[in-house]
């Protein structure tokens, strides 16, 4: 049944028709009218304390929950101020929707007070944009807007609207009818053909190695990509993003690829006979040296973007789909396969390796990231909700926090965009809200958006953040001490006093400097009500080992000095 209402009155009608429960925003004078119809639907507002935090917070909502994030911001500067948490979504395919308010319709292209195009903006960064004028458009292009984020391959949609299409009336119903867009077609599959040639490569492999990106997990495939590892014997290595989309405690689980992975994760890789991509990019991050990379190795290539397909590393099979569906094709014509001497093989590297990790060296007086995380992974039982921000404090976390479950890592990876962290674990802890949340930063990422502390104590909500401080811009410090002569420009950071800033809050504030008080004090902050801030002051100058200098081979690695050594060298200054 059709009745009269407002532009506004149609966008929240519409959300509610699309299950939206709660979005992130910031009121402003292209969106009051948006704003005035909010009160009369079940949806709950959090009013962050800037767009980017809102936008991130979408994100974090997405990706913990599964469903499409939304973001609303006025015209103008509150439109510019989510365009960097677009660009996050889009890069890491996170199903997104966002709302800006825009000028009245007479004015735009007049350079009104507040005129900003931001479809124009945003074209780049999102998967498909509007710009609404008629408030007779509205209901169909927030369904439409749903169903393109939603769908395929995830990512951002932005709806500009104009503020007098807001407050105009009409005549609406919601339309449930199929949504048909010429020329969009999520709904592929591979053929038989590509499917038999794929089949043949991975039973002739004797050194396959699966590469599991963030598609294992956007497609909801986590225990197709378990049958198939179980089945066919074969070690499964994760990127970033991938991280959690296979158990980390499996046999067959290696660990994270590319820069900052493994060392015996890369040298599989570029001793394989066949890499087997399911839902990654073959980015830059991950690959190094495209000329040298996996030489030895056919490739096949799952994913739901065509465009992926060649762009980076040629494929020798290709199967364009739902990564869930696709997979349980493939797998009704495998045969279990017998990898015991490659599987022997990678774990004599790994054994190697084992030199190398800080954490196999105790007795040391200094207190390192390595153990935090670590401390964390076990007081938590590895069964957190891990969200990160950019640079070391990502690294080591991805490193250290051994996961078995997805969705529980949370990370901004294609864009790396610092001050991520603490808004994307407000909105994770909105998406999955009985998860356990930990917010884990470093001091100058935090710093980019830690006014969205006042924004959890608002909503009074239960995260945990966990500040990485080492007094620097911890990566970049990395690269100048590696590539740079230890010329530290620019990165040397002074911080406020962390735990005093958690208390203007109404918040708690812990501080740790001792490596034996790390599991005590995560007790605690997991024991107390409302969000908790501990900062870790952490070596200044430790690093993230091994690292594949940027356009590197894979297997050309930067190595932790072994431990035993570093830590002599640090008593006998200490003594000196």
């Amino acid at each position: 049944m059709k009745k009269k209402l407002t532009g506004a009155q149609i966008v929240w009608e519409s959300l509610v028709r699309e299950g939206v429960e709660v979005v992130f925003g910031y009121p402003g004078g292209a969106n009051l009218p948006l704003y005035d119809a909010l009160p009369n639907y079940p949806i709950h507002h959090v009013l962050v304390r800037h767009e980017q935090g809102a936008a991130h917070a979408a994100d974090g909502y997405a990706r913990a929950s599964r469903k499409v994030g939304v973001a609303i911001a006025t015209s103008g500067p509150g439109a510019t101020n989510l365009v960097t948490g677009i660009a996050t979504a889009m890069m890491d395919s996170s199903p997104t929707v966002f709302i800006t308010g825009q000028v009245m319709s007479k004015l735009i292209g007049y350079d009104a007070f507040q005129e900003i195009d931001v479809t124009g903006i945003t074209l780049p960064i999102t998967k498909h944009n509007y710009l609404v004028t008629d408030v007779r458009e509205i209901g169909a292009v927030v369904r439409e807007a749903f169903y393109i984020a939603r769908t395929g391959r995830p990512g951002p949609v932005l709806i500009d609207i104009s503020k007098d299409a807001q407050q105009n009336t009409t005549e609406w119903e919601y339309d449930d009818s199929p949504i048909q867009l010429p020329g969009y077609r999520p709904d592929l599959s591979p053929s038989r053909q590509d499917i038999q040639r794929a089949v043949e490569m991975i039973q002739s492999a004797s050194r396959p190695v699966i590469l599991a990106g963030n598609g294992v997990i956007a497609s909801g495939a986590m225990d197709e990509v378990l049958d198939f590892a179980e089945h066919t014997n074969t070690p499964v290595a994760m990127t970033l993003l991938g991280l959690g989309g296979f158990p980390a405690s499996h046999p067959l689980a290696l660990g994270m690829m590319g820069m900052h992975g493994e060392a015996w994760v890369n040298m599989a890789i570029q001793e394989a006979d066949l890499l087997i991509a399911f839902g990654m990019r073959f980015d830059d991050r991950v690959t190094g040296n495209l000329k040298t990379y996996a030489p030895k190795a056919r490739k096949i290539h799952f994913d739901i973007d065509p465009s992926e397909i060649n762009k980076n590393v040629p494929a020798d099979a290709a199967l364009i789909g739902d990564l869930g569906e696709t997979l349980r094709q493939v797998l009704d014509y495998i045969q279990p396969c017998d990898h015991r001497e490659w599987l022997e093989t990678i774990q004599q590297m790994k054994s190697e390796a084992s030199a190398y990790n800080i954490l196999n060296h105790a007795g040391q007086k200094h207190l390192y990231a390595a153990h935090v995380i670590d401390g964390l992974w076990r007081t938590t039982g590895g069964d957190a909700l891990i969200v990160t921000d950019v640079g070391q404090n990502q690294m080591w976390a991805a490193q250290y926090y051994k996961l078995d479950k997805s969705p529980r890592f949370i990370s901004s990876g294609g864009l790396g965009t610092m001050g991520f962290g603490l808004p994307a674990a407000i909105g994770a802890k909105f998406g999955s809200p009985n998860a356990e949340v930990w917010a884990i930063v470093g001091d100058g990422g935090f710093q980019m958006t830690q006014a969205e502390l006042a924004t959890a104590a608002q909503e009074g909500l239960k995260i945990n953040v966990a500040i990485i401080n080492n007094g620097y811009l911890g990566m970049v410090r990395q690269w100048q001490e590696f590539f740079y002569d230890r010329r530290y420009s620019a990165t040397p950071m002074r911080s406020p006093d962390f735990v005093k800033i958690a208390e203007a809050h109404g918040l708690t504030g812990l501080r740790v400097t001792r490596r034996a008080d790390i599991e005590a004090t995560i007790q605690k902050a997991r024991q107390i009500e409302g969000t908790v801030l501990v900062e870790f002051r952490v070596e200044k100058e430790d690093c993230v080992y091994p690292m594949v200098p940027s356009g590197a081979d894979l297997h050309n690695m930067i190595r932790r000095p072994v431990p035993s050594m570093v830590f002599e060298e640090e008593e006998q200054n200490e003594a000196e």
